[in-house]
């Protein structure tokens, strides 16, 4: 089947439209509020660097707990739906209060209570998603949720524009407004999905078994995007002093991930999983290196297609590893990739704090702990080859 027959027969799957919707708002919220926060947290409130890594940091924890446990409730519930409806809610009601924060207590309080049921939100999408697709369209169930992911980045990157517009035109207010209106819309969605369950189609699918290097491998390049998302848009504020800039940047590394998503796809399918992973943390090296030796402007631009396509990878190829390890349990796998992801975040947002400000010299830190990572995954790689090769023998 060729990439258009596929993408005309996945926007065709009957009745996904409002999962697919529910992913570009999502995304499109994301985009709004993430690069901005942090330079709000840091102008606006005034808070220190490692009070904002406390910040997050907690509501990391908080998040991690919610999204573990409503992944394990979500594989006995008859409707995962219910799940994000609840969330969606949850995140509204933070959102109000995190609108009027003026200190680092309240604005804990209201940010832990507008984000952290995003990741119970985004796995259950995820886990529903899948059942939709194993029920719909059998055949194109992996591929599809490569797509379903690139919808979410296309959100993202619409919500990047209307974040840096909304901040410079209404200031954080704007931000917010914007970020709650996206979670209105996904609550409205789920109320009217009528939900597939294809119990019988995902236990006929074959899934991998549980490999414990990788998992720890996944959690270190995760654990490496998750500092530079946090302290990027930071260094950058604090060179150019433009928020905008920042905005701009991650526009342009959103724009090539349709490209690179869909063809990291279709590698992954025909070189393996882990071999793309590994070449995807190569590239994410390469980007390190360069924000680390304070690079000019133009540098910066030139590196984010590079660092789209690692982003692109992790987002579906890596995630796919992990959820194929609990095919038979999808809301259980579909949110442990967002726990290791949110672990990732608490370790990757405490870290950099060895390194005094916002320096460039922060990402020294990302670089070295991917070089540990994709170390591990040629381990694993050469260790199951050489398995195989043993059991052919005999």
């Amino acid at each position: 089947m060729s990439i258009l027959t596929g993408l005309i027969r996945f926007f065709r799957i009957p009745g996904v439209w409002k999962i697919l919707a529910a992913m570009l708002v999502y995304g499109c919220g994301t985009g709004i509020l993430g690069p901005m926060n942090a330079i709000y947290l840091k102008n606006g409130l005034h808070l220190s660097k490692l009070e904002i890594s406390l910040l997050v940091s907690i509501t990391l924890v908080i998040n991690m707990s919610v999204t573990f446990f409503s992944g394990l409730l979500s594989d006995h519930m008859k409707n995962r739906k219910y799940l994000p409806i609840i969330a969606s809610a949850i995140s509204i009601c933070g959102l109000f209060g995190y609108d009027h924060a003026n200190s680092f207590i309240t604005a804990l309080i209201f940010y832990a209570l507008s984000t952290t049921p995003s990741g119970a939100m985004v796995g259950q999408l995820y886990a529903m998603a899948r059942s939709h697709f194993a029920e719909e369209a059998p055949d194109i169930v992996e591929i599809g949720i490569v797509w379903l992911r690139t919808l979410m980045s296309i959100g993202f990157f619409i919500g990047l524009l209307l974040g840096a517009q909304l901040y410079t035109l209404v200031t954080f207010h704007g931000v917010i407004i914007g970020n709650l209106i996206c979670y209105a819309i996904i609550l409205i969605l789920f109320v009217f999905y009528r939900e597939r369950h294809a119990v019988a189609t995902l236990k006929r699918q074959e899934g991998t078994s549980i490999e414990w290097v990788t998992l720890v491998a996944v959690l270190m390049i995760l654990c490496c995007d998750q500092v530079r998302g946090l302290y990027f848009p930071l260094m950058v504020d604090t060179i150019y002093k433009n928020p905008t800039v920042v905005s701009h940047l991650w526009s342009v590394q959103v724009i090539f991930e349709f490209v690179w998503m869909t063809l990291a796809g279709v590698a992954a399918q025909r070189y393996g999983g882990l071999r793309v992973t590994i070449f995807a943390g190569f590239a994410a090296l390469f980007v390190y290196c360069v924000y680390a030796m304070h690079p000019a402007l133009p540098w910066l631009y030139a590196a984010q297609p590079i660092y789209s396509f690692f982003v692109s990878v992790i987002n579906t190829v890596t995630m796919g590893i992990i959820q194929r390890m609990f095919l038979h349990r999808a809301g259980f796998g579909s949110s442990l990739y967002f726990v290791l992801s949110q672990g990732a975040s608490l370790i990757g947002y405490m870290i950099p704090n060895v390194v005094s400000g916002f320096s460039p010299h922060i990402f020294y830190l990302p670089a070295m702990l991917m070089v540990v990572a994709v170390g591990l995954l040629f381990g694993q790689q050469y260790f199951a080859a050489k398995a195989r090769v043993t059991d052919l023998s005999a």
